[in-house]
């Protein structure tokens, strides 16, 4: 009795081991991830808002905001670290024509499909890039009264256009989940892709995105200090 006493705490209280992560590496800054949510926000704030007389000023604010965060995109691509430069989506575009002809010089079974799915991932997010252009500007005409009935017509065009290259995104991303058996939304969330290996980005810069957000908040109230001042 004695001994099963002085066993017994052991016993109850013996150690589990602690349920280990899977290995990760970061793959995304949070400044790209700051700027992919927040462009995601405001083509859906926009989109949302088109119809209304009451909701004119938060769709054009959110508009603008696209199109101010489209300006960051691009400058970060340019002079931000190697991982986000918009170079890398070039290259892998440059390939498009040599895998296009590679259907007529090998067996389908020997086409690297990998290769096709990222070139039309890129292809995609080219043209969510590229269309932002086209709406923010025939946003902007449209609001200040530029061409009339035909303007209009245009930014609603291209605004059903911007919709459906953002279902074909998500739709992509979906069918690339399921074939490549790994959520391909997760970069954007955490930043990390499941995986051993080193960290494709080294540094995160918090403190950029914090600054970005900071700068789409400011002009959200400027916009309303604006909006308060009209109306008095």
């Amino acid at each position: 009795m004695l001994t099963f006493l002085r066993r017994s705490p052991q016993m109850l209280v013996s150690p589990t081991p602690a349920a280990s992560m899977p290995p990760s590496r970061r793959v995304v800054d949070a400044p790209i991830r700051m700027f992919h949510w927040l462009f995601a926000l405001c083509f859906l704030g926009a989109y949302i808002t088109a119809d209304g007389e009451s909701w004119r000023l938060l769709h054009v604010t959110l508009g603008y905001t696209l199109g101010g965060l489209l300006g960051f995109r691009v400058v970060y691509g340019v002079i931000g670290p190697r991982h986000a430069r918009l170079s890398l989506m070039w290259r892998k575009l440059v390939g498009l024509p040599a895998w296009l002809a590679s259907f007529k010089r090998s067996q389908p079974g020997k086409v690297n499909w990998l290769q096709g799915q990222n070139l039309v991932m890129a292809l995609a997010v080219l043209a969510l890039l590229v269309v932002v252009v086209p709406v923010t500007l025939s946003g902007y005409l449209n609001y200040n009264d530029f061409g009339g009935d035909l303007m209009e017509d245009l930014h609603e065009t291209v605004g059903e256009l911007f919709l459906w290259l953002v279902l074909a995104h998500l739709a992509l991303i979906a069918c690339l989940s399921v074939l490549r058996r790994k959520n391909q939304a997760r970069p954007m969330l955490t930043g990390r892709t499941l995986g051993a290996g080193p960290d494709l980005v080294k540094s995160n810069k918090r403190w950029l995105a914090a600054l970005v957000l900071l700068g789409v908040l400011a002009y959200w109230g400027w916009e309303w200090q604006q909006s308060l001042a009209a109306a008095f």
